[in-house]
C-alpha cells in the first residue's frame, strides 16, 4: 500500500484510533498523538504494507509511548536543573518580583477606590469577600441592617467595576 493509501486508511480509521489511544492512557492528548502519527505517515517513504490498519494502530501506540518517554525526560531534565540550581526539585509558585510589584500596585489602587467609598464599605467588603463572613453575620457584628450591608457591598462592587474599566482603558 502506498503512502497515499496509508493516509486514506488513517482518515477512515480516525475514530477507532482515537478510542484506542484513549483506552491506552493518551486521554486528552489522543488528538495530538494522532496528529503526530499523520505527520509520520506523510513523511513515510516505504514499500507496500500488508496490513495497513494494524500498522497504523501499532504506529499510534509507538507514537504515544514516544511522547510519554519524551515528557518523562523533560521532567527529569527540569528536576536535575532545579537540583543543580539549589532548588528543592519543585518550581516556585511565587510570582516574579516585577509581577509582584505590579500586582501590589493594582491592589493598592483597588483598595484606594474602595476606601474612597468609605471605611465601612472597605471593611464590609473585606469581611465578606476576603474573610468569607456571611452578610447576616457582618450586619449583626457591626450593628447594621442586612440592607445596609448589601448596599455597601453594591457600592464596593460599583467602585471595583469603575476601577476595572479604568484599568482596561489604560
Amino acid at each position: 500500500m502506498s503512502r497515499q493509501g496509508l493516509e486514506a486508511v488513517l482518515i477512515a480509521e480516525r475514530e477507532p484510533l482515537l478510542r484506542f489511544l484513549r483506552a491506552r492512557g493518551a486521554g486528552d492528548a489522543a488528538e495530538d498523538v494522532l496528529q503526530d502519527l499523520w505527520l509520520r505517515v506523510s513523511a513515510l517513504d516505504s514499500g507496500p504494507i500488508a496490513d495497513p490498519r494494524g500498522y497504523l494502530f501499532r504506529a499510534a501506540n509507538n507514537v504515544m509511548h514516544d511522547r510519554y518517554r519524551s515528557a518523562q525526560r523533560a521532567r527529569q531534565r527540569d528536576s536535575d536543573w532545579l537540583a543543580v540550581q539549589g532548588g528543592a526539585g519543585e518550581a516556585s509558585d511565587a510570582p516574579l518580583p516585577d509581577r509582584h510589584l505590579i500586582a501590589r500596585a493594582a491592589l493598592d489602587e483597588a483598595e484606594a477606590m474602595l476606601r474612597a467609598e468609605g471605611e465601612r464599605v472597605l471593611q464590609i467588603f473585606r469581611l465578606f469577600r476576603i474573610e468569607g463572613i456571611g452578610q447576616r453575620q457582618i450586619a449583626q457584628d457591626l450593628g447594621l441592617s442586612l440592607s445596609a450591608v448589601e448596599k455597601d457591598l453594591q457600592k464596593a462592587y460599583r467602585a471595583l467595576i469603575h476601577w476595572r474599566e479604568k484599568q482596561d482603558a489604560d
